[in-house]
């Protein structure tokens, strides 16, 4: 069965390079309703000449995707995954100035760090001013996404969506494209640890940590020390649990609370249940906490047809990272990392709209293979090869190219420049840097507004 709650995943097929000027609409399939979703909807909706309305399916009965808080985790009532990884005091780590759909900002009143009720609120009236909501199938799982080969002039492949409501009922529907944006922060990635069955306490994943309450007075190991691991770290030793951040990174040279301590990676545990790390120390937590990030999951496709190789971590052949070579008609959007993501989903979405429209006519099959190849190639020489979804200051000029190929404007100048400057005052200030409040002037340019009360009311 397949897991489309959360997030927003969509599919498309393309259609001949130019598209003769009485034909038939687009049609195309929107799966799951988070911030990609949303925003292939909202272009499709803006494109009736060529689109027809699309079938937006989402699995809960509200849109936001992983932006929803649910304080429940495992499964709901009816047996169906809850998707969403959202923790009670999360704030973002990105300001809004820079995390805003183009030419629809967040509020202004609001400060540049938000909560995530914030960023719902955003994406609820997102949906309402872009008259989507009507288009969504609530209460919906998609089951199965299969290509079926037309045997007409164009040689066109159409696209079987079959999906279950939780009220009963399956249902198959045919679309002209594939859209598929579920993200990827819902499926635990759990990584090998030599002896793990013999530990004695709790082991659990952050996609089911909510708040710090019940681990006061706890010893807890977090591993992993990403934006998740670090301020989880915080939430754990302010109620004051003894934490141990455990990573392999370089020490975090930060003022991390009394109550954290670093540690290397943990390479084993021992059969009375201690944990050993790489430097040989040892400790006997009640609780280990992975915050190891998540895998890709896509088990509504059958990946030997369309030719495609899903790793925990990786996803291959993809073109422009979003179009595998065999099925230029299916986009898989928003699989990279370390990126502004609604403007990257902005920009995928128009160029995979470029590509279906006749804007854009791909290479062959076996061309955008090649390159596929050579680029991986490429990264690989760039040591980037247990890495290569990372886009960090790389995203900039995969946003050129995107809009260069489907005729649109990229992110402008400020957006990185503002980002820039987010992650420098990360690096100096890692407990103070979300006090900061920035404005957008114009392209170009931004400024500092204030610093904000750090005991700022969360609703």
């Amino acid at each position: 069965m397949s897991l489309c709650g959360g997030l927003a995943i969509y599919f498309c097929v393309s259609t001949s390079p130019c598209r003769p000027p009485n034909a038939e609409k687009v049609r195309v399939a929107v799966l799951g309703t988070g911030a990609a979703g949303l925003c292939a909807a909202q272009h499709l909706l803006s494109r009736p000449e060529t689109f027809a309305p699309p079938v937006v399916f989402e699995m809960t009965e509200r849109v936001g995707g992983t932006w929803v808080y649910e304080e429940r985790t495992g499964v709901y009532d009816n047996g169906w995954p809850i998707h969403s990884s959202m923790y009670r005091d999360l704030r973002t780590n990105l300001p809004k100035e820079v995390m805003m759909f183009p030419d629809f900002p967040f509020d202004p009143k609001l400060p540049s760090f938000l909560s995530h009720r914030d960023v719902l609120q955003y994406l609820e009236r997102y949906c309402e001013s872009q008259g989507i909501m009507p288009h969504i199938k609530f209460g919906t799982m998609v089951e199965e996404v299969k290509p079926i080969t037309v045997m007409t002039g164009e040689g066109k492949t159409t696209w079987e969506v079959t999906s279950c409501a939780a009220s009963g009922g399956r249902r198959t529907d045919t679309f002209d494209s594939v859209f598929i944006c579920n993200g990827h922060y819902s499926v635990p990635y759990l990584p090998s640890i030599p002896g793990l069955e013999h530990f004695k306490g709790r082991v659990m994943h952050s996609h089911s940590y909510r708040y710090p309450e019940p681990f006061a007075g706890h010893s807890v190991v977090v591993l992993g020390a990403g934006p998740s691991g670090a301020d989880i770290s915080v939430e754990l030793a302010d109620v004051g649990a003894q934490v141990i951040l455990s990573h392999g990174n370089t020490p975090i040279k930060c003022l991390f609370p009394t109550g954290v301590h670093q540690a290397p990676p943990i390479s084993k545990v021992l059969e009375n249940g201690e944990l050993q790390f790489l430097d040989g120390s040892l400790a006997h937590p009640q609780v280990l906490l992975f915050c190891t990030g998540y895998k890709f999951n896509y088990p509504f496709l059958d990946t030997n047809i369309l030719g495609l190789q899903i790793q925990d971590h990786w996803i291959s052949p993809l073109y422009k990272f979003l179009v595998p070579p065999a099925f230029p008609s299916l986009f898989i959007v928003g699989i990279c990392k370390i990126i502004c993501p609604f403007p990257h989903f902005d920009c995928q979405v128009r160029f995979a709209l470029a590509v279906l429209d006749g804007t854009i006519t791909l290479p062959s099959q076996a061309d955008m293979e090649e390159q596929i190849e050579r680029e991986t190639e490429e990264r690989i020489k760039e040591g980037l090869e247990l890495n290569q979804l990372t886009m960090k200051s790389r995203q900039w000029k995969y946003y050129q190219m995107l809009a260069n190929m489907a005729g649109f404007k990229p992110p402008p100048p400020v957006t990185r420049s503002l980002l820039e400057e987010v992650m420098s005052q990360r690096q100096k200030h890692p407990r103070q840097y979300r006090e900061f409040n920035y404005r957008i002037v114009n392209d170009t340019q931004w400024e500092l507004l204030e610093v904000q009360d750090s005991d700022r009311s969360r609703d």
